[in-house]
């Protein structure tokens, strides 16, 4: 059986029913290219979608992957979402919809976009382009209405049958069984008082959910006998409870034939307590999953203090407003919706958003000063896990408080360099600049970013530019960190431009310039041994204070501009003194390129096997930080490693993995000008090694492997002579 790759949702709770909405699912996906599931909200279409993508994941040789669209309240970062589903970290200045296109363009894959239907235009063109360029697409949609995109084939889906059929009294029996293992439906009568329910509920799932979920409240009979007379009544239209519903009756979000589902909701809304609510409303400011403690900051306020966020959170849980999966909550879209209609009738939208605003901005800076610690690899992915919510604070911020945005797109813009999202950190440190005013440190920072991304995007005019602007404010500011900073980006770009001597000129003057300690006179892997040693514990177990991570970037400028002048002697030590002072710290993403370095010294001084013990180290490190230019280096220089031991078929293998991760970040192959030859040679061991044709499928067969799987047979230390 083929390995499936790609992403699906876990599915945490039973599924019920659906065989024959499953079957034409199957036959659809199998002989259409787009197929839209249509609905109205809690019918069932994302969890159906994940079923049948799931069964349907092994006739797509580059796997299943899900985009989760309801967090997105506009249609900016639908590219971005969608390229982060597929895998794609695109570091090219291309448009992002044309890298895309071209990424997919030699894929067989499915590709799932889940509750399109607030951004059914843009949602349409894109999937336009992307099924004209990439002939192997196969697309599966849930919308409340069809997209109308050319070649849509619309599959509606109903509620789960009441009569006949006991997929919906299984549902309820088993949502009961889920919130209370000892509950059933054994007294009289409570079998026949569940089916009562499941028919006043017309079958939806989300309101059978819901109702099962107030069974801790109410007996089944209770329960049948409330739902029956709230359904029963006439609906007043002057009430204002009804009028509020209505609000949201229109075609594509709540219709009004479905006034079952509002009415459930709104029921359910009036099962929780006062302050149930209000933490309800308050949390649809949030996109992505959510702890605890983003919650108490989010939510906190007037009568929610922090221990009432606490209980009122697991009051949503168990009515099954909210979701806990583990430590991370989150709240499906249609009752999002809901909240969000209350948010506004409560008058509270925009204090909730400049709560959410705040706690983001916190933990921009959190992490900002986690970078050279411990918790480094926790911060990078908090960063990218909630990437939708950072946006939409940034958004706000730019909108209200325009410092506060300079302060945070300063902050978080190279951790979203590093995790590939590149136009983002560069538009957003944009905007912010042109935003208005703004001076010191942030101004440095913002610029540094602008810098640092055109760099990865290979802009080396740009990244020039920027160098020098922050050099020259660093200087005007007597801001050491800010030098550190400017001479690592404009060193950087020295070194990509083949101008190693300035690059080490630069990074020596200015790490002696910001030295805290007197230097030793010594050149450049002296004294980053010194450092390496006055952060080592003294007598009484006490450690110096850790190295900044400007300074630690600094110090491997030197390590690159040594290798590159051919002092491999000095540049070796330099790179273990570095990768000593990072692990200390616990800092990754350094270690990794000093690890790198270490891989390539040990190579051009003819040691291979050291050369790949250092390069799986610096693999290891990246694969845990996520970050797909950095392993794509890795595994080049591995695969020559590996050549120069004789190993030409798994050189090749490695090779071709790496050949498919500079594809996924948009890039023919790159770095510094001294890699080029390093490459030829090991192209050349190889070929001599098992021949041609050996070496072409070996190569071929890393290329077309999965990432993941490519990346951890790469990892495996046995030789295969």
């Amino acid at each position: 059986m083929m390995t499936k790759v790609g992403f699906l949702p876990e599915e945490t709770s039973s599924f019920v029913g659906r065989r024959a909405e499953l079957a034409r699912l199957d036959v659809s996906l199998a002989t259409r290219r787009m197929t839209t599931l249509i609905g109205p909200g809690g019918v069932g279409k994302t969890r159906l979608a994940v079923r049948a993508a799931r069964a349907a994941a092994d006739r797509y040789p580059d796997g299943a992957w899900w985009a989760d669209l309801s967090p997105l309240y506009d249609d900016a970062l639908l590219l971005p979402t969608v390229s982060d589903a597929v895998g794609l970290a695109d570091h090219t200045l291309r448009m992002p919809v044309e890298a895309l296109c071209e990424w997919l363009s030699d894929k067989r894959l499915l590709l799932v976009l889940d509750s399109a239907e607030h951004l059914r235009a843009p949602c349409s063109h894109l999937l336009a382009e992307l099924l004209t360029t990439s002939p192997g697409l196969t697309v599966l949609v849930t919308s409340r209405q069809p997209l109308g995109t050319r070649g849509e084939h619309a599959v509606r889906i109903q509620p789960l049958p009441v009569d006949g059929a006991p997929d919906a009294l299984q549902l309820f029996e088993d949502r009961l069984r889920a919130g209370d293992p000892r509950a059933g439906l054994d007294a009289p009568g409570d079998r026949a008082a569940a089916a009562d329910i499941c028919r006043r509920l017309e079958g939806i799932p989300l309101a059978i959910e819901l109702a099962a979920a107030g069974i801790g409240r109410h007996t089944v009979a209770q329960l049948a006998t409330r739902i029956g007379t709230r359904f029963d009544a006439p609906v007043d239209a002057e009430d204002l409870t009804a009028s509020r519903l209505d609000l949201l009756a229109d075609d594509s979000l709540w219709p009004r034939r479905h006034r079952t589902l509002r009415t459930t909701i709104g029921w359910s809304h009036e099962l929780c307590t006062p302050l149930e609510r209000l933490l309800w409303a308050r949390l649809t400011l949030l996109r992505t999953d959510f702890d605890e403690e983003t919650a108490r900051e989010v939510c906190t306020g007037g009568p929610l203090t922090p221990g009432e966020v606490d209980r009122a959170l697991q009051g949503l849980v168990a009515q099954s407003v909210v979701q806990r999966d583990g430590t991370c909550y989150r709240m499906l879209d249609t009752l999002r919706e809901y909240g969000r209609m209350w948010l506004g009738e409560l008058g509270e939208e925009r204090a909730a958003a400049d709560r959410h605003a705040a706690s983001f901005l916190g933990l921009a800076r959190r992490a900002h000063d986690g970078w050279t610690g411990p918790d480094q690899v926790s911060w990078y992915h908090k960063v990218a896990d909630t990437h939708l919510d950072l946006c939409a604070a940034l958004d706000h911020l730019l909108a209200h408080d325009v410092a506060a945005a300079q302060e945070m797109a300063g902050r978080v813009g190279f951790f979203w360099a590093c995790c590939g999202h590149l136009s983002e950190a560069r538009g957003y440190a944009q905007r912010a600049l042109d935003a208005g005013p703004v001076e010191g440190p942030h101004r440095t920072r913002l610029q540094w970013v602008l810098g640092v991304a055109a760099l990865l995007q290979g802009d080396f005019a740009t990244a020039e530019k920027y160098g020098a602007l922050c050099t020259a404010i660093a200087l005007y500011d007597h801001d050491d960190e800010g030098m550190l900073g400017a001479t690592y980006l404009s060193g950087l770009t020295q070194l990509m431009n083949g101008e190693p001597a300035a690059a080490l000129e630069a990074a020596e003057r200015v790490l002696r310039m910001t030295e805290t300690a007197p230097p030793d006179g010594g050149p450049a892997e002296q004294r980053a041994t010194a450092a390496s040693e006055s952060a080592a514990p003294g007598p009484g177990g006490d450690a110096s204070p850790v190295e900044s991570a400007h300074r630690l970037r600094c110090r491997l400028i030197t390590v690159f501009a040594l290798t590159a002048l051919g002092r491999l002697a000095e540049s070796g030590r330099a790179a273990a003194a570095l990768r000593r002072s990072c692990e200390r710290g616990g800092e990754f993403w350094t270690r990794s390129y000093a690890d790198y370095q270490l891989a390539l010294i040990a190579l051009l001084q003819g040691r291979p096997e050291a050369s790949a013990t250092h390069a799986r180290a610096m693999l290891a490190g990246k694969h845990r930080l996520r970050d797909s230019f950095g392993i794509a280096l890795g595994l080049d220089i591995l695969a020559a490693a590996i050549a120069a031991q004789g190993a030409g078929a798994q050189a090749a293998r490695v090779y071709g993995t790496g050949h498919a991760y500079w594809r996924m970040v948009g890039h023919p192959q790159r770095g510094t000008p001294e890699l080029g030859p390093v490459r030829q040679t090991c192209e050349l061991q190889a070929r001599a090694a098992v021949g041609d044709e050996a070496y072409q499928r070996a190569f071929e067969r890393g290329q077309a492997d999965n990432a993941e799987v490519g990346l951890a047979a790469a990892l495996q230390s046995e030789l295969q002579l």
